[in-house]
């Protein structure tokens, strides 16, 4: 059934499925055999104690903007009802007792699994974010600056790296707003070029839940909301994470 519920979503994300074709998908529910009700979907994501890097923590390479905000928000978390989020080397670190259903299960002798997005381990190279959520407003903040490796117009960040970002707060922000795994749409309309080393701000919200699909929109503006350089919209599929019985 997850085999061809996954077959049936990438049809769906050409266009090529009729209206109903995900009503052939086990209803998703909110309290599924897994136990995953949001609060417990936001722990198994969101751990504390762990001995791996912790990707979304400050350096020297963060800008005086995104230290400031990244601060602003953790006084939100103290009493706002805002989640920091984590971010480890790869997405298999996040979730602990859990796996891919058996239809989208690889098998591969390399053992250095890197999430896109943390693939420069330089600071302040690459990707520099962190993102914050909010479980009971199903929305996300995340804080964004792109490194040098990301240039692509002279001294401007590169839209495909705009374009990852996006996708990987979709993500975070679609599995714990509702399980929502695998991406079958995104859209982004490019407005202006970002700063390399400056930053940009990702708001996203969820804006329904529906036949098994997480509907959300994001908007990426500088920090005064004086400078929009993009929007967006993307489409992800609920699909339960199978228990991991090598545990």
């Amino acid at each position: 059934m997850i085999r061809k519920g996954f077959q049936m979503a990438a049809r769906l994300g050409h266009h090529r499925a009729h209206p109903g074709a995900l009503n052939s998908l086990s209803r998703f529910n909110s309290a599924s055999v897994f136990g995953s009700s949001m609060d417990s979907v936001v722990s198994r994501t969101c751990q504390e104690k762990t001995d791996l890097k912790n990707y979304a923590s400050p350096n020297a390479s963060w800008c005086p903007d995104m230290l400031s905000l990244y601060h602003d928000f953790l006084e939100k978390t103290k009493a706002d009802g805002w989640v920091k989020l984590l971010s480890f080397k790869s997405n298999r670190d996040h979730i602990q007792g859990f796996k891919m259903p058996s239809g989208l299960q690889v098998t591969s002798d390399k053992r250095d699994w890197r999430l896109f997005t943390r693939c420069i381990e330089t600071e302040g190279q690459g990707y520099e974010y962190v993102i914050f959520f909010h479980p009971s407003q199903k929305k996300s903040v995340c804080l964004f600056q792109p490194g040098p490796y990301l240039e692509g117009p002279p001294g401007f960040a590169h839209g495909g790296s705009l374009a990852a970002m996006i996708d990987e707060t979709f993500s975070k922000t679609a599995y714990l707003a509702g399980e929502g795994l695998l991406t079958l749409n995104l859209n982004i309309s490019f407005k202006n070029l970002i700063p390399v080393d400056s930053l940009a701000v990702l708001n996203v919200d969820v804006e329904k839940i529906e036949n098994q699909k997480i509907y959300m929109s994001c908007i990426i503006q500088s920090r005064d909301q004086q400078t929009l350089y993009a929007k967006a919209s993307g489409i992800f599929l609920q699909m339960s994470l199978e228990k991991d019985s090598s545990k």
